[in-house]
């Protein structure tokens, strides 16, 4: 059993005597000592943030203290630092896990506890799955369940849980993940599994109680106001609010040709009728979240089904973000030697979205400003995050990530050939079938569990020494601009 030492002094080689090896990337960041860690996390940390810093420094001043709250809002705002961790030149080919297949699988790119929650599919079925697709690219598999492993590591601590607890945790969702795997290598469709209100229990349940509950117009009473609009026509438009900025006439005249060029990214099987895309209010949006700082984001105010007003529907469009992950593979080979998989970050962020969601969000498309790609998704009203704060005791923290597990395993195994996200699949052969292949090549189920409680353990112990090294860091001046 691992001994997670969290209280090791910063720079110390760590005995944590996993029964499998250490992993080769928890090795390499040990070996640096302090200053040189420090080095290179601000290093890696300007080449991912450095435009963005320059864009807006106000906003990244606002995110880097976020990130200075703990190890856990770091591990979530430093995507970048475990990437160019486990992508290291010194532990390529280390991980027994990745072979030529599995090594170019959709991943969701920044997979941690809290990147679960609900959506309303193309179905009108309420659904709980991973979330936020922002840094979702082609890279190892085990990429996305190393990170989540780590994560709960540092959850766990957070939580006073044992170390045998974090352990059974580790496990139970790797286990999960395995055996959905397993699971869809014996079904001819996949992308029918769904963790709905009918199959689940517990905060997942929950989740999607609080989704159904919710109402359209609580969320246009929320965003809007009914007004008098040209010619004195009553109609919605946004709220004036700090987090609002009016547009200018050039400005606003961008906005309206960039979503009449997205509207030609919708594929045909989802396209509504003409009056749903008639744009009623833009507004230029800030302070959406912590990974948001930087970015330009706009909000459209459309029509809806109808011309009542209880229909309206809000759309975001935000600045696609260079993905964590493709910082270290580089630019993606399609499966006809294609090169050009994406023609910019919003593109490829809608094409992941489709990918690693059977059924996406309807409005979901893409467009671009000036040569800027940028995602168009729907503000939806029956989103539902997961609730960590009443996981109170092990026990339910182990059975809901026997789900969290099953929707990872469902996330990576419908974004394969048999996608239907209609713009041709980047992975041309069944994720599942490659899974499982290399699972039964390298060691079987519980040796991959073995390795993600032993990566857990190791690299939750790098995250905490590297939070110290970066609130010196950032408070001591590193960050030009800052």
């Amino acid at each position: 059993m691992p001994r997670w030492a969290f209280g090791a002094r910063l720079g110390a080689v760590i005995d944590i005597q996993p029964e499998s090896p250490p992993h080769a990337v928890v090795e390499l960041a040990r070996r640096r000592d302090p200053e040189q860690r420090r080095e290179h996390l601000v290093a890696v940390l300007l080449d991912a943030f450095a435009p963005l810093i320059e864009a807006d420094p106000a906003a990244f001043r606002k995110r880097f203290r976020k990130m200075a709250a703990s190890p856990w809002t770091f591990y979530r705002g430093s995507a970048c630092l475990f990437y160019a961790d486990v992508a290291a030149d010194e532990v390529a080919g280390t991980d027994r896990w990745a072979d030529e297949r599995t090594s170019r699988v959709w991943i969701q790119g920044d997979l941690h506890a809290e990147n679960y929650g609900t959506y309303m599919n193309d179905q009108g079925q309420l659904v709980f799955d991973v979330n936020d697709f922002d840094e979702a690219y082609l890279a190892p598999f085990t990429w996305d369940v190393w990170r989540m492993a780590a994560s709960l590591a540092l959850l766990g601590v957070a939580k006073a849980f044992a170390d045998a607890d974090i352990e059974r945790m580790v496990t139970a969702y790797c286990r999960a993940y395995t055996e959905q795997v397993r699971a869809f290598a014996t079904k001819d469709d996949d992308s029918a599994f769904a963790l709905r209100l009918d199959n689940t229990d517990g905060p997942v349940h929950d989740a999607l109680e609080r989704a159904r509950a919710a109402r359209r117009i609580d969320l246009l009473d929320a965003e809007t106001v009914i007004s008098d609009g040209p010619g004195s026509t009553i109609d919605r438009r946004f709220r004036e609010s700090p987090h609002h900025r009016r547009l200018d006439e050039a400005e606003r005249a961008a906005v309206q040709d960039a979503f009449d060029r997205y509207l030609e990214t919708i594929p045909d099987a989802k396209r509504g009728e003409r009056i749903e895309y008639v744009v009623k209010d833009v507004v230029g949006r800030s302070g959406i979240g912590i990974g948001s700082a930087g970015l330009r984001t706009y909000s459209l105010l459309l029509e809806g089904r109808t011309q009542a007003m209880e229909n309206d529907v809000v759309l975001s469009m935000k600045q696609g973000v260079v993905a964590a992950p493709s910082r270290v593979v580089g630019r993606p080979v399609g499966h006809d030697g294609s090169t050009e998989l994406f023609t910019d970050h919003g593109h490829r962020t809608a094409v992941s979205q489709r990918a690693l969601q059977a059924h996406a969000d309807p409005w979901l498309g893409h467009t671009s400003i000036d040569g800027v790609g940028y995602v168009v998704s729907e503000v939806s009203p029956y989103t539902a995050d997961l609730e960590w704060d009443d996981v109170d005791e092990p026990d339910q923290a182990v059975a809901l990530l026997r789900d969290l597990g099953r929707a990872t395993a469902k996330v990576h195994c419908v974004a394969d050939a048999a996608s239907d996200s209609g713009e041709g699949s980047a992975v041309p052969f069944q994720v599942e079938e490659a899974v499982v292949a290399v699972l039964d090549a390298a060691g079987g189920d519980e040796e991959f569990a073995a390795d993600a409680v032993a990566f857990a353990a190791g690299y939750a112990e790098v995250v905490r020494d590297d939070f110290r090294l970066f609130v010196d860091a950032f408070r001591n001046g590193a960050f030009p601009g800052l």
